[in-house]
């Protein structure tokens, strides 16, 4: 059937779906689909469900690394394949909840004092899904920690953050979480971190905790410097699907979030999403919202629009949650696909003063995907006007933006929340969890692999290599001015000017690394000498 444009009252009514068990609403109206499409895609889609049941029951979801993928036992350990990896969910969960606890008794404690501050290391997975909850659900008056991360590997935003509570280091935990133990960039901030502590005359190791696959290189460190424990990552999960494990648990229970009903949220929806009805599955109506816009080819971008502050890192989690899993160049069959949607957003009304005008008069190469939450907070709100309150105008401010773009013939879902509490954030989680698994079975991808993050480490540890040739290079001369190309010629890497170019430069501008940069007629014309 070809798409016309139905009365919007009378397509609302058909395609609204309210999930009362989750407090979740899906409106899906404003998506320019026919009324044939879901009967259309019902193999496909029965397809989808036959993959995610064998998954969850514990094939290879993985082919390429030949791995289960089990983010789901997390909330529901029952459901995993043996009594031992059962045991291992439950027992993990009971030790996060005891460390948590002897920490907020004061039991555990940092060199002066009970610890009163939190910070967590690492990178990917392993920050953007903590980032997202604590952002989502902390508050400093009720929060047991205050919680801080490094998220990267640029030393003066890790100086930055530290400045925060350089005077409270000794009543500061840190969180390293690694599942290797070699991600370059967590190692850097443990390090940075180490040594603040050492200017400060303490001992790191009393006051750090490691979560990392058992006998990585980061469980050995813990192990022989008797860091304060460690926690289990296992191979069946994948960073970006986490947050249920001690990753995303730990940090939350520390800050003092309920993390029984995050998990209860999460099995909630991941009960509602194995229904192999797509009426009755928000997550199947998801994917297919997603295949129906790019034409299963991640034609449109993905625009996530939540109207709540507390979701602001939302976008940024399903950044990495869809495009790392969905940004694929082969097939299953090993056919050249370059499948993969694109995602952006920040928040409302925010973007009604930001890049809204081009989603609405400019390129028609996007989705929407708004966020409501229909409780505006926990105290009640001042009226700004007579029985106008400032939630009146953000709830106002979305559905006048969605009409703005509907009228311009701009798809758009709606996701609508009764409230934001541990139990929807675990709705939320599981729920693009499961959308992601569904969409990638439909385009026929594996979803949980990442060769392309692999390929940019190997890149980024050969630029550093050559860096240390440079250095040595410049040492053996030093006091002699070197141009770019005596630099390739002494180092035998006559092809990779621009990127000595680009080493050079950065050596250059930090006065501690002891480069100096001789200006030519050009910029290529400088030299650069070990003084």
């Amino acid at each position: 059937m070809r798409y016309t444009r139905a009365p919007l009252w009378e397509r609302f009514q058909k395609y609204y779906t309210e999930f009362p068990s989750l407090g979740l609403a899906m409106d899906l109206s404003r998506m320019n689909f026919a009324d044939d499409f879901f009967d259309g895609m019902e193999a496909r889609m029965q397809k989808a469900f036959q993959a995610m049941a064998a998954l969850e029951e514990g094939a290879v979801a993985n082919p390429d690394e030949q791995r289960m993928v089990g983010h789901y036992w997390l909330r529901n350990p029952d459901l995993a394949p043996s009594p031992q990896l059962q045991q291992a969910i439950k027992s993990t969960l009971w030790e996060v909840e005891s460390f948590a606890r002897d920490v907020h008794t004061g039991t555990i404690r940092g060199a002066n004092g009970p610890f009163k501050n939190l910070l967590v290391i690492g990178i990917g997975g392993s920050a953007l899904g903590p980032q997202f909850v604590a952002h989502a659900l902390g508050h400093p008056q009720t929060d047991r920690m205050r919680v801080f991360f490094f998220d990267n590997t640029d030393p003066d935003g890790m100086q930055k953050v530290l400045s925060q509570f350089d005077a409270e280091l000794g009543q500061t935990l840190c969180l390293v979480i690694s599942k290797s133990g070699g991600t370059k960039e967590t190692r850097n901030g443990t390090l940075e971190a180490k040594a603040a502590y050492q200017q400060n005359g303490l001992r790191f190791e009393a006051h750090v905790v490691a979560i990392t696959k058992a006998d990585s290189d980061l469980d050995k460190l813990a192990l022989a410097n008797k860091w304060l424990k460690t926690f289990p990552m296992w191979d069946w999960v994948g960073g970006r699907t986490s947050e249920t494990s001690a990753v995303g648990l730990l940090p939350a229970a520390l800050q003092g979030i309920d993390i029984h009903k995050l998990l209860d949220g999460a099995a909630a929806c991941d009960a509602i999403t194995r229904i192999e009805s797509v009426k009755e599955n928000p997550a199947a109506q998801l994917s297919l919202m997603w295949f129906h816009s790019g034409n299963g080819k991640g034609a449109k971008n993905m625009v996530i629009l939540p109207y709540k502050d507390r979701l602001e890192v939302f976008s940024r989690y399903l950044q990495q949650l869809v495009m790392e899993s969905l940004g694929k160049e082969l097939s299953l069959n090993g056919q050249i696909v370059n499948q993969g949607i694109t995602v952006f957003g920040n928040k409302g009304s925010t973007d009604q003063h930001a890049y809204i005008q081009q989603l609405r008069d400019g390129p028609n190469d996007f989705f929407v995907t708004f966020v409501e939450v229909l409780r505006d907070g926990i105290s009640p709100s001042i009226e700004v006007e007579t029985n106008v309150t400032s939630g009146d105008y953000l709830h106002g401010l979305l559905l006048g933006t969605r009409q703005a773009l509907y009228e311009k013939d701009r798809e758009s879902i709606t996701l609508v929340l009764n409230e934001l509490s541990p139990f929807a954030v675990g709705v939320l989680i599981a729920l693009y969890e499961r959308a992601v698994g569904f969409y990638a079975s439909l385009v026929n991808i594996n979803a949980y692999h990442q060769p392309g993050v692999e390929a940019g480490k190997k890149a980024a540890g050969a630029i550093l290599d050559l860096q240390l040739r440079i250095v040595k290079h410049l040492a053996e001369q030093e006091g002699c001015p070197l141009s770019l190309a005596e630099i390739a010629d002494g180092i035998v890497a006559p092809d990779d000017q621009e990127i000595i170019f680009h080493v050079c430069e950065h050596l250059a501008a930090n006065p501690d690394r002891g480069i100096n940069k001789i200006q030519g007629q050009t910029p290529f014309a400088a030299k650069y000498v070990r003084v």
